[in-house]
């Protein structure tokens, strides 16, 4: 991305610049938290490098890798047991896991901690009948991501190459229906004349039907970027570019002052870190949280938002 000239503009710009086109010109809405947002709907996409190793961690305000990272991991695992991340001093799930919510759900009868057939058993086991959160899964199972992985492997040039979240059979036994709901890998093969030990590149188009941009898409762009990172490590492709397609992108009314202080001109955005990920690991469940080396981050200090649930 470019402006005057040569000089490319901040990246992050992207973001900030929807946010305040949000806040400036957003429909006034009532959601399902009871909150309030104010909505457009399919902005245009946003575009992040990875080249070189870049993740796209939002630097104009503190965004915290460690939980993204661990989220991330629980994803891949297939667990659907929020209490697997609160152990880990996470509570980015309690508020969806609580007894209290998933009555208000009518799931009542699963345990605190047991949001059901959300992201992970889609990625890994779609198609299983749930049971709860401590049942095996494993020879009941199309295993999205295993699949994905094989093709970009094997037939690299596959115009399906999809992980999907969303499986409406399975929705109402979900504590929150998924927002980021689905993505497609793409592999730009090498030129015939390139040398014969260059890679070839991965991209990721990720579609996010529910887009709270104050809280929930600076952590989505972090986790997807991610995901293309340790996709790309484990196939021998290269991470290239991430690509964002929002629905209904909103800002909750409760986080205008916070976001005002975000687009403040004082907090410029800097350069994204790097990400170093493990030699050792071969494949993707061998991934642990000390594999993931992010260098050089830098940002501009941490403001708080209140999670709507």
């Amino acid at each position: 991305m470019a402006t005057n000239g040569s000089v490319p503009r901040h990246e992050e710009y992207q973001y900030l610049d929807l946010v305040r086109r949000v806040i400036d010109t957003g429909e006034p809405r009532a959601d399902r938290t009871g909150t309030g947002t104010l909505a457009l709907f399919a902005p245009p996409n946003l575009r992040f490098s990875l080249a070189d190793g870049t993740l796209p961690l939002l630097t104009t305000k503190l965004t915290r890798r460690r939980a993204i990272i661990e989220e991330l991991l629980w994803f891949v695992s297939g667990s659907t047991d929020s209490s697997v991340l609160r152990a880990k001093g996470i509570p980015i799930w309690d508020g969806n896991g609580s007894k209290a919510f998933l009555e208000s759900r009518g799931l009542g009868h699963r345990r605190e901690g047991d949001l059901g057939p959300v992201y992970g058993f889609q990625w890994r086991f779609f198609g299983a009948r749930y049971v709860d959160c401590e049942t095996d899964y494993a020879a009941r199972i199309v295993d999205q991501l295993a699949e994905c992985i094989h093709k970009i492997k094997h037939s690299p040039t596959d115009r399906r190459i999809i992980l999907s979240a969303w499986n409406p059979k399975d929705i109402p036994d979900m504590a929150l229906p998924p927002c980021h709901m689905m993505c497609q890998f793409y592999v730009h093969t090498p030129a015939p004349s390139s040398s014969p030990n260059t890679k070839p590149k991965l991209s990721c188009l990720m579609y996010q039907r529910s887009a709270d941009l104050g809280l929930g898409v600076p952590f989505n762009i972090a986790s997807y970027a991610l995901l293309t990172h340790m996709v790309a490590h484990v196939t021998g492709t290269t991470a290239h570019e991430l690509v964002i397609q929002l629905g209904d992108a909103h800002v909750y009314k409760d986080h205008v002052d916070a976001l005002e202080r975000q687009l403040d001109p004082a907090r410029t955005p800097l350069p994204f870190p790097k990400l170093v990920l493990s030699p050792n690991v071969t494949d993707i469940d061998g991934f642990r949280y000390e594999d993931f080396k992010v260098v050089g981050y830098e940002h501009r200090g941490e403001i708080k938002m209140k999670m709507s649930v």
